[in-house]
């Protein structure tokens, strides 16, 4: 399973029926687990503990140190999950400070030359779209769809169940279950066919609409007075309202409106 070609340190350790291909790099201190699939000229270095399942196309490059100009050459790490998909010419760079490793959860799928920096905190079934560029310090939410050739600040939240349009320019917090577009980035509506075909219930989808309305619909309006009302509204009360509500209310970087 082992193509002749492949240069694997005997320091890494490779889980069962995992599969390299030619002129692929494994370093030193990589962990690989079972049934992974490494197609041709991968390279995965540094301190990187990778899951089960995953798979990797030619020329992505996972585990290298952090741009950060903070890091000072001390040991830093990579922890991926499970099957996730890391297409042609992606990167992903470990963390800066060893307490702060980068992080990838499961089932997510990196698209051609997407790009994840140090420190990033990834969740579970995220698509980063050709070209999506993450910034160091992000933090990623389950089911959000990073789209084509969009620019993460960073520091910023991407929230659970988003989609950001193409070309998008991120600076601040992404409201979770929005749809976010534009130069820089303004919310443009409700994830509506998304949530649907996660299996959002009517009555939820129903309260995340007023949600909405009361909190983005009027962008001059005053954010704070708008979430104190939806706060007094029974949409409140349904649990992905009262999410959207804690998000926001624990944003550092503000909310994209």
């Amino acid at each position: 399973m082992i193509h002749p070609t492949a240069v694997i340190s005997p320091d890494a350790k490779l889980g069962a029926n995992v599969r390299v291909g030619p002129y692929c790099v494994i370093g030193a201190h990589v962990e690989l687990g079972d049934d992974c699939v490494l197609h041709s000229h991968v390279v995965i270095h540094g301190t990187s503990k990778i899951g089960k399942g995953n798979e990797f196309f030619p020329f992505a490059a996972v585990g290298g140190k952090s741009q950060d100009l903070k890091y000072e050459g001390e040991p830093t790490y990579l922890i991926v999950g499970d099957r996730n998909v890391f297409r042609e010419n992606c990167t992903v760079h470990r963390g800066t400070h060893a307490h702060t490793p980068t992080r990838i959860g499961n089932d997510n799928l990196f698209l051609s030359y997407s790009h994840v920096a140090h420190d990033c905190q990834l969740g579970s079934n995220i698509i980063l779209s050709n070209n999506g560029t993450l910034g160091g310090h992000v933090t990623v939410d389950d089911h959000a769809i990073v789209s084509g050739v969009t620019a993460v600040h960073q520091f910023c939240r991407i929230g659970r169940h988003s989609i950001t349009g193409g070309c998008s320019k991120i600076v601040q917090d992404i409201p979770p279950f929005m749809i976010v577009d534009g130069n820089p980035a303004t919310t443009r509506g409700l994830n509506l066919v998304g949530l649907q075909r996660r299996g959002f219930s009517e009555d939820s989808i129903r309260a995340l609409k007023t949600a909405y309305k009361k909190l983005f619909l009027k962008r001059d309006a005053n954010f704070s007075i708008a979430l104190s009302s939806l706060k007094a509204t029974h949409s409140a009360s349904d649990p992905q309202v009262a999410h959207l509500i804690e998000f926001i209310e624990s944003s550092q970087r503000g909310i994209s409106r």
